[in-house]
């Protein structure tokens, strides 16, 4: 099962007595700032818990799983995110 972000802004909301509102915001402004410094090549990590960097990868051919046919595939960026100790812990 899946959390929607209007599940997560209710929670958090009860959670800490904010409204739906405010804390959607804070979750938006939060992403967007995620957002902008990993385009900028920048690492965010939030100690414990989860870390997000750009990393590059290298020009490589892919194959057609259904025809067999070759294809390039340009280097580009992509975003790793990363667990943290406390969020696996969370897990087990």
């Amino acid at each position: 099962m899946a959390i929607t972000k209007t599940e997560l802004v209710a929670s958090i909301a009860s959670a800490t007595g904010q409204s739906q509102s405010t804390v959607s915001g804070v979750l938006d402004s939060l992403f967007a700032t995620v957002s902008e410094a990993v385009a900028k090549g920048e690492k965010v990590s939030i100690p414990g818990y989860i870390a997000f960097e750009s990393v590059a990868t290298a020009a490589r051919t892919g194959r057609n799983p259904q025809t067999g046919a070759e294809s390039k595939i340009p280097a580009g960026k992509r975003v790793k995110v990363t667990a943290g100790s406390k969020l696996k812990a969370a897990v087990k």
